[in-house]
């Protein structure tokens, strides 16, 4: 038996109501570029738009004009979606609150979550959206994933709660200096003062 291996999330598809909320949304509210639109080529009564997240991936909507939006949280039962996350960066993370106060947009506030922050509010059409930004840059040649499981590791060594600022200043260190050789003899912390 083999696994059928992923390479990351290819697209994700929503059930819209009317096109123009999609766009007004997921354009202009989250800055994702509408990239293309054709008909759902399932169902030939409603159309399909396509939206840049920022990563290259794609966001997708299915959308019909005869559909009304429903204000009411979407379902959080085993197996439906709870929320989807998006990466800001941290200057537009810092003025989260502020963007989403001038349209009178209801939300959580800021979350500190230790090896980030997040900020929740609902779609149009009540999806939990989270706005999220990492506290820390990985080294070069690593990804963010690769510093949190190293940080995780060194959390659940030392019986720490949950992964800190300290956890990933640590890891990071960590993996500098597992993939970067160095000409000294002692790579230990030292006072030079």
């Amino acid at each position: 038996m083999r696994k059928l291996q992923s390479q990351g999330v290819h697209h994700i598809t929503l059930v819209g109501a009317g096109r123009q909320t999609s766009i007004d949304f997921w354009e202009g509210m989250l800055g994702m570029p509408f990239i293309f639109e054709q008909p759902n080529l399932d169902k030939a009564s409603e159309s399909h738009l396509y939206f840049d997240p920022g990563d290259g991936r794609l966001i997708t909507v299915f959308t019909d004009e005869t559909r009304v939006p429903v204000k009411r949280r979407t379902p959080t039962d085993i197996g439906c979606v709870h929320h989807i996350a998006f990466s800001v960066s941290r200057v537009t993370f810092l003025q989260a609150v502020a963007r989403l106060d001038e349209r009178g947009i209801k939300h959580s506030g800021v979350k500190d979550r230790g090896f980030m922050d997040s900020i929740y509010f609902e779609d149009p059409l009540a999806l939990l959206i989270e706005l999220a930004s990492y506290r820390f840059d990985p080294p070069a040649g690593f990804a963010h994933a690769d510093v949190l499981m190293e940080a995780h590791k060194i959390r659940v060594a030392r019986g720490d709660y949950n992964i800190a600022e300290l956890h990933l200043a640590d890891a990071i260190q960590a993996l500098v200096e597992r993939s970067r050789e160095t000409l000294s003899e002692n790579r230990a912390p030292k006072n030079p003062y």
